[in-house]
């Protein structure tokens, strides 16, 4: 099984790498950064590369399985068009050049609440690119929904509240489905999803998906 990652460096992301590695079924990753970040490894194989021209890059994109957890905040991207080219057009080049080197599974990091149809636009944009990797039609695709994710170390203060505020409420039993996730628990189901063996060309995991997935209750 060889393996291509872009979000890498992200938190998510990262963890899903290393896990990958240590993973027996996987032969090779290709990880595709702006800049040099991980630690050398035998089955690891970084490549710098400028996604603004993702293309003249293609020839690192080959594999089985492409994974794209790549994402960024508002504050982060200094605007909502900074914020699109990498939460939908980054992604969605990787999955076209990965749709024409002829790659079998395609697996996408979106996030709970995507919806085309959205009034909001992080959830549009999530569901817009959705729809435009479907439409690409890989033999398999998954889309992993997360709920919240808890990140170490996170410098994001609207997801700090939000995971401290869940994890209170789900001490009084409440909104136990949307439970905080864990990036390394999460790389986990992402992996396992990946790997698993299941009917059907698309394969979606929201909350509940992800935590049956994992064996866990919500």
């Amino acid at each position: 099984m060889k393996a291509v990652v872009i979000g890498a460096t992200g938190a998510t992301g990262r963890e899903l790498v290393l896990q990958l590695l240590a993973n027996p079924k996987v032969d090779s990753v290709n990880v595709l950064v702006r800049r040099p970040f991980f630690t050398p490894d035998p089955k690891l194989h970084e490549v710098i590369v400028d996604f603004d021209r993702l293309e003249d890059f293609s020839h690192f994109i080959i594999g089985d399985v492409a994974f794209s957890t790549m994402g960024t905040t508002l504050k982060d991207a200094g605007s909502k068009e900074g914020q699109w080219v990498v939460d939908y057009d980054y992604q969605l080049k990787f999955a076209a050049l990965c749709k024409l080197n002829r790659f079998h599974s395609f697996v996408l990091l979106s996030s709970a609440q995507a919806n085309k149809n959205s009034r909001f636009f992080y959830t549009k944009m999530k569901g817009l690119l959705e729809e435009g990797i479907k439409a690409l039609n890989f033999p398999k695709l998954i889309i992993v929904r997360p709920g919240p994710i808890d990140r170490p170390n996170s410098k994001r203060k609207g997801e700090q509240y939000a995971v401290s505020t869940l994890k209170f409420l789900n001490k009084l039993g409440l909104f136990k489905l949307y439970k905080p996730i864990s990036t390394m628990i999460l790389a986990r189901a992402i992996m396992d999803a990946a790997f698993e063996d299941k009917d059907g060309l698309i394969d979606i995991y929201n909350p509940k998906e992800i935590w049956d997935e994992l064996g866990e209750k919500a």
